[in-house]
């Protein structure tokens, strides 16, 4: 099978489906609980943990590298100091126990052991076979973990996998488009598909006078309006960069094939569309035009 055989926004499509569950646990006060049973209590440093910890005891440095749209002060402010109060191996085991309490919240009991999802996490590894480890972090050192046994487990660490190769590779086309990480996020939200200033301001560490000077460079680029709205330009950038981030995470789904990504998409939206009706994710969180 050629990555040819797949129609790109197809790879996208059940990207985003997987995306949106595999999310579910950073909003989710099981995570909360789990981490600060161990002493992490700041939000900040609950998602530093849980989300690098797969590459071990790294500094601030390597995160903010690796996450890219993250002020390194804000970074620097939890990082390494994080490592003190719990080791990568107890944030990784605390993770999982969130995800299994909140997606049997979120989902059911029934949807967690129904064959869909058995069917759905054996597709989803069988993509995740396709991804490539090269130049790609954050998808690599969760490739290295072992998968769970429970079906409804192993379907969030393949979409784990998924979304993470498909990171990796989007922070390369951003840099190829000299957008930085905040410029990356203002971008992004004048979308109206990325987060609400808010919530980057609270999650990202960023401030309002950096997303006005962010929007100042965009606009002398021709990027945005005085608005702060996309020029047609800068939409093109935006959809340009989507189309090359498809191409570079095209494997995954050639692998599955065009049957197999149209099955996950279904089932993997099937079962977002519960967790969002079941208040997965903040109201006011996305920045909807």
């Amino acid at each position: 099978m050629t990555t040819a055989a797949i129609d790109a926004r197809a790879g996208r499509r059940c990207h985003n489906a997987l995306n949106s569950l595999h999310s579910t646990h950073y909003f989710s006060p099981d995570l909360g609980r789990e981490l600060g049973a161990l002493g992490v209590t700041d939000a900040p440093a609950v998602n530093f943990a849980v989300r690098a910890a797969a590459l071990g005891p790294v500094g601030a440095g390597a995160v903010t590298a690796a996450f890219y749209n993250y002020k390194h002060d804000l970074v620097a402010r939890y990082v390494p100091a994080v490592w003190q109060q719990v080791t990568p191996e107890q944030a990784l085991a605390a993770r999982l126990r969130a995800v299994d309490t909140t997606l049997r919240r979120l989902l059911g009991e029934e949807a967690v052991a129904s064959a869909e999802m058995a069917e759905a996490a054996e597709l989803a590894l069988r993509a995740a076979e396709g991804c490539s480890r090269s130049a790609r972090p954050l998808y690599s050192a969760h490739a290295d973990l072992p998968v769970p046994d429970a079906p409804h487990l192993a379907f969030w660490h393949a979409a784990t996998l998924l979304r993470e190769h498909r990171g990796d590779g989007h922070l390369a086309v951003l840099m190829t488009a000299d957008l930085d990480g905040l410029e990356a996020l203002v971008t992004h939200t004048a979308t109206g598909k990325g987060l609400a200033p808010k919530w980057v301001f609270g999650t990202r560490g960023w401030t309002q006078e950096e997303w006005d000077a962010a929007l100042a460079r965009l606009r002398a680029r021709g990027l945005t309006d005085a608005t702060g709205q996309l020029t047609e330009e800068g939409a093109a950038l935006r959809e340009g960069i989507e189309r090359e981030t498809d191409r570079l995470d095209a494997a995954p789904y050639a692998r599955l094939g065009a049957e197999g990504v149209a099955r996950l998409t279904e089932l993997g939206g099937s079962f977002a569309r519960t967790a969002l009706g079941a208040g997965a994710y903040p109201a006011d969180l996305l920045a909807r035009r």
